[in-house]
């Protein structure tokens, strides 16, 4: 009874560490699979007119950038010919220059959201437009997207001004 004991906890601690060493792989991974932020407004490669970004065949445009204070509009365009299945407004952050995140505003004028909308195969989504609110709305803002690819994908930055 001892010895089978002391076999079980041996298979035990082996799948611990096995699993411990999978999490560490996939974290570093994942760490070097996102794609560098953008550091300028410079479009990506096949994404014109600036700013916009374009990950792995889905492409997102910025046009009608307004600051007011500290509330920031724009309007969005995406395009997906991907293999993510949807935009979504959780997919978004404004990164304003003391690097404070913010999420979309929804309850100010003309601030409005939009509902996780699924589409592929080259559609298009939008004009959308939306609002965050800046800590501060000196340069540089920044749009951080996040859309959905799975585990090991993608992050990108679009510097705004």
């Amino acid at each position: 009874m001892s010895s089978r004991l002391v076999k079980f906890g041996a298979v035990a601690f082996a799948l611990l560490i096995a699993a411990v060493v999978a999490i560490a792989a996939f974290v570093s991974m994942q760490a070097s699979l996102q794609s560098p932020a953008a550091t300028s407004p410079v479009p990506a490669l096949a994404c014109t007119p600036a700013p916009c970004a374009n990950l792995q065949g889905y492409t997102l445009w910025v046009s009608n950038l307004t600051v007011t204070g500290n509330l920031v509009t724009m309007q969005l365009v995406f395009k997906n010919a991907s293999d993510s299945t949807h935009a979504s407004p959780e997919d978004l952050q404004l990164i304003d220059s003391k690097q404070q995140a913010s999420g979309l505003v929804v309850n100010s004028p003309g601030c409005t959201t939009w509902n996780r909308h699924v589409f592929n195969g080259g559609a298009k989504f939008g004009p959308v437009s939306v609002c965050f609110r800046a800590t501060s709305s000196d340069p540089p803002l920044i749009l951080r997207w996040s859309p959905d690819f799975g585990l090991f994908c993608c992050q990108t930055e679009i510097k705004l001004q």
